[in-house]
This record gives C-alpha cells, sequence and structure tokens, in this order.
C-alpha cells in the first residue's frame, strides 16, 4: 500500500518554500498581536503617558500659535515708570524680561524690533529686567546702567543704550561709562548714579516679578524639570485681560500669528 503524501510533499520545491516562510510569518504575527494585546490591557493610563510627555522637553511648553494659551500670570500694569518703545497707547502690550548678556535675549530684541515695525501702532514693548548673575556676572550692573541713562537721558537715550549694549562685547563698568558718555550723557552724573547703586532694588524687583510670572506660566508648568527662573528672555502679550506668554526667544512668525489673532477679535 503506497504511503500516503502530505500537502507540502505534494508542492513543488518553490511552492513549498514559499508556503514555509508564509507559515512562519503567520506565527511571527500572531505572536506579536498577543504580546501588543498583553501590554495595551496592562500599560500605561493616561495620566501615566501625559507625565511621559511632559517630561520630554520637545514636548513640554510647546504651542499652537493659532490656539494661544491665556493664563493667569501675576504682572504688574504698565505705567509711567516703565521703558515704553512704540506706540504707548497701543492696544496689545508685550512685557520683556530680560538679561543683557544672555544671547537669546539679543535674538529676541532683534525679533522685537520687527514687531514694532510691522505694528507700529497696535504694539508697544515695555522692557523689564531679569539679569542672571549666576550666568552673567556683570548683568545687574549692565541693568542699572541702562536705568541711569534712562533717568539722565530720557526713554529715547534708554532704548538707544540698550541697542548699544545689546550689539556690545561689554567688559566691566569702564565700558559701560564710556557707551554711555558716547550717547551724550554726562559722564561725571552716570558714573554717581551709578556708584551709588540706587536703581539696584528695583532691578532685584523686576526679576522677582519676571521669575514669578515666568513660573505661573502654564507654559513651564508643564515640565516639572524648569521652574521658568533661569529662562531669558520670558516675556507677557498683554492685550485687556489676556495674558499670554512667550517663553524664550520665539522667531518673529510666532509673536506676529499670536498678535493677528488678537487683532482680529
Amino acid at each position: 500500500m503506497e504511503e500516503q503524501k502530505g500537502i507540502f510533499s505534494k508542492m513543488s520545491p518553490k511552492s513549498g518554500f514559499l508556503a514555509g516562510i508564509g507559515a512562519a510569518l503567520a506565527v511571527f504575527f500572531m505572536i506579536g498581536f498577543f504580546v501588543l494585546l498583553v501590554m495595551v490591557l496592562g500599560g500605561k493610563d493616561d495620566a501615566d503617558i501625559a507625565k511621559d510627555d511632559s517630561a520630554n522637553p520637545s514636548v513640554a511648553g510647546e504651542q499652537d500659535p493659532t490656539n494661544p494659551q491665556y493664563t493667569d500670570i501675576p504682572l504688574s500694569e504698565v505705567s509711567d515708570s516703565d521703558w515704553v518703545r512704540g506706540n504707548k497707547d497701543a492696544k496689545i502690550a508685550i512685557v520683556e524680561f530680560t538679561d543683557i548678556e544672555c544671547p537669546y535675549c539679543q535674538q529676541f530684541h532683534e525679533t522685537m524690533v520687527q514687531v514694532l515695525d510691522a505694528y507700529p501702532n497696535d504694539v508697544k514693548w515695555v522692557y523689564r529686567h531679569l539679569p542672571l548673575p549666576s550666568l552673567h556676572p556683570n548683568a545687574p550692573k549692565d541693568a542699572e546702567a541702562a536705568e541711569c541713562v534712562g533717568e539722565l537721558g530720557g526713554q529715547e537715550a534708554f532704548w538707544e543704550y540698550v541697542d548699544t549694549l545689546y550689539s556690545s562685547s561689554l567688559s566691566g563698568v569702564d565700558q559701560l561709562v564710556e557707551l554711555a558718555v558716547g550717547q551724550g550723557i554726562d559722564r561725571d552724573a552716570f558714573r554717581t548714579c551709578l556708584s551709588s547703586g540706587k536703581y539696584t532694588s528695583k532691578v532685584s524687583a523686576q526679576a522677582d516679578e519676571g521669575a514669578q510670572a515666568a513660573e505661573a506660566s502654564t507654559y513651564l508648568d508643564s515640565d516639572p524639570s524648569n521652574d521658568g527662573r533661569w529662562g531669558t528672555p520670558f516675556s507677557v502679550i498683554v492685550y485687556g485681560d489676556q495674558k499670554i506668554p512667550i517663553p524664550g526667544a520665539y522667531p518673529f512668525e510666532y509673536v506676529q500669528q499670536v498678535i493677528d489673532q488678537l487683532l482680529a477679535q
């Protein structure tokens, strides 16, 4: 009696080889399916996933500029004591907390110049200090120097001096003096103001306010590794009772989109 042949024995060698591969793949995908099912059933819940995302710096802090988050950020109102560039009656104020020796602040400074050029009637730029002495030991004195120039020369002189500081390689008090004198500020009056320390408390108070504003921002609250205290520049777009944080040197295009959306309301 002839021995019965299996199904694979009836196939040609090539067909048998392909059928074997197909069977192996089928087993592989079946095992993979059950492994994935077990992982899903015993996996993380939504809170765990959100926690992982918030710890990822490429995820935390990002925001769709067409849908800005409105947050409760502690911020003192713009007043006559502020340094304001642009139309003082503008609907939108951008309050910037900045460190004169921070390269990212220099970058955003150029962005803000673009913003005022694009929105001369709709935006005003409010300058406040947030020096980071742990990174830039001379930054607090730079800020005080700007305040002294503003006292002796007014708004225009203040902004011209800040522009000059951002474009210079600062090396100490003597250079701060020479830059001020180069703008027509009296040398002795400037030295007296700077050495008196009369603006130390103002700079310190603005730095504290900037840190508190950054810490209250939903951008930075979403990232537990960054409390916002050491991040400059930190800015807030103010429109009525709406406050929108800008945590860093965002490009002009980003700021433009937020402004356009506010003006369209």
